[in-house]
């Protein structure tokens, strides 16, 4: 994979921003016949995963870092202070230039008008392709318009370079989730009844993929943009396809998600790819550094002095994170942190007097001697996520969601399940809705899902749950964009209330 990343980029260059609609086309690429070849555009697929897992911290920080998961003790000086207490300004806008994922969108939007006319040895790998680009396109799009609204629409190769043609105004999000759901259905159609994983590897777009992400698009259409019980069914219709014909399915015990060994589980749908000496995780930053890991215990009471690490801990979990996974029964509570604290008295429950701080458990990678390698696959998408977004779509239409919320609760007990007090029971929709809400909550920490998870059930449950939101802030729910921005492309249009 990094011989083709590094041909395709020094193909691809692009900047960030709003520059990206002003530099040099990708379409260029095809008088030089970059495009004519199968190679050609297998060395251009590669290089769409290459660009995604880029962009992997900014997309971590964008679900995550504005909810009530973070902003608790660090061993450092903290860090995204701004974000995390959503102390955000027009002149303080963070993300500028729309994060830089319209670089990605051009390079799909490319790889979108071109593939289909190069001819393969196998059209069905072609679809396949096809397939990934259009379910990568929708995925860059959604959290487009998650973040910030109503968003640029582009779609077609850049091949005029007058600013005057290649600024863009905001189309309106019901615009945007237009474009979502059709580029949804145009992957799916060319994936056909295929769910194969491309090479057997859940580190590509699959048909399992696009019907995970249909089924998160339109509960978000049918809560957030007036589309009902006929987006909730639409959803539920699409996740019950992965339920039902993936082949994927929860692994038996939680700890096996985690660790190199167990990247190729049956429960990932689709994951970031890292390797040694190709590429490491952003996860490191969430662990520390051994000065100050060393001296510490854990929980148990155990000495933290043979730990191997070499990070930083510029992000703790909150206090109200540390407490909701506080049930020793539950096999997450370990599983996703190390807690440390001063002494070696142990402490069977979080002890705020004597806690020090905390290691995410989750991502570790790797040790290789004295050095730690953070080479964890990331999940995009794992089945634990269409089961919740199953009890979510159903909650919605009013129907049973307990089932898949058990399930859940089964295997995160495992051997310490009791149903009859911790099997869920159903109540009114919106008791089932913080049951759902608080079950993603401990399940997903750190996979950069817990503030879409919040956005996707309502402004009323964000401005509940994150405390330094009131209610008359939800204009905050959606950033702003920078001046420099509208600067470069006087068409665009500050977010409202900003």
């Amino acid at each position: 994979m990094k011989k083709y990343i590094f041909i395709l980029l020094s193909l691809l260059v692009f900047a960030s921003c709003e520059k990206q609609l002003t530099l040099t086309s990708p379409s260029e690429l095809t008088s030089a016949g970059f495009w004519d070849t199968e190679n050609g555009a297998r060395a251009a697929h590669t290089g769409l995963y290459g660009t995604l897992r880029g962009s992997a911290g900014t997309l971590w920080l964008l679900g995550e870092i504005r909810s009530d998961l973070w902003g608790g003790q660090t061993f450092e000086s903290p860090s995204y202070i701004s974000l995390i207490e959503s102390n955000i300004t027009v002149t303080t806008a963070p993300f500028g230039g729309w994060a830089g994922l319209y670089s990605a969108i051009h390079k799909l939007n490319d790889f979108i008008a071109n593939v289909p006319e190069i001819e393969f040895v196998s059209e069905s790998e072609k679809s396949h392709m096809i397939g990934q680009a259009y379910g990568l396109r929708a995925l860059y799009y959604y959290t487009l318009l998650k973040t910030w609204g109503e968003v640029p629409i582009v779609t077609n190769p850049v091949s005029d370079f007058d600013p005057s043609v290649l600024s863009k105004a905001r189309s309106s999000e019901t615009q945007v989730m237009d474009l979502i759901k059709s580029d949804l259905e145009l992957s799916l159609a060319a994936f056909g009844t295929d769910f194969s994983f491309w090479n057997n590897n859940k580190n590509y777009w699959s048909r399992a993929a696009s019907l995970t992400l249909k089924g998160e698009v339109y509960i978000w259409s049918g809560k957030l943009l007036g589309g009902g019980d006929g987006d909730f069914t639409e959803a539920l219709t699409a996740l019950n396809q992965v339920a039902d014909g993936s082949g994927v399915s929860l692994v038996e015990h939680f700890s096996e998600l985690w660790g190199v060994e167990n990247e190729n589980n049956s429960e990932f749908i689709f994951a970031l790819q890292y390797k040694q000496d190709e590429a490491s995780n952003f996860y490191n930053s969430l662990t520390g550094r051994t000065t100050e890991i060393h001296p510490q215990f854990d929980d148990e009471g155990n000495s933290m002095s043979d730990f191997i690490i070499g990070g930083s801990n510029r992000l703790g979990p909150s206090e109200k994170t540390l407490l909701v996974l506080d049930d020793s029964l539950d096999y997450r509570r370990n599983e996703t942190f190390i807690r440390l604290y001063v002494d070696g008295e142990g402490y069977p429950g979080y002890n705020s007097e004597k806690y020090f701080g905390a290691i995410l458990n989750k991502f570790l990678g790797s040790v290789d001697g004295s050095i730690r390698i953070f080479e964890n696959d990331v999940p995009v998408y794992r089945y634990a996520d269409v089961l919740l977004l199953i009890a979510e779509a159903k909650n919605n239409l009013g129907q049973d969601p307990s089932a898949e919320i058990n399930l859940i609760r089964q295997r995160a007990y495992a051997d310490n399940y009791d149903e009859s007090t911790h099997a869920y029971v159903s109540k009114l929709v919106s008791e089932n809705a913080n049951a759902i809400l608080k079950e993603r909550y401990k399940e997903f920490i750190a996979e950069g899902k817990r503030w879409w998870d919040l956005r996707r059930a309502g402004d009323n449950y964000v401005i509940e749950n994150v405390e330094y939101l009131s209610a008359g802030d939800e204009y905050k729910l959606i950033l702003p964009i920078t001046e420099d921005m509208i600067g470069r492309n006087p068409d665009l249009a500050q977010t409202t209330g900003y």
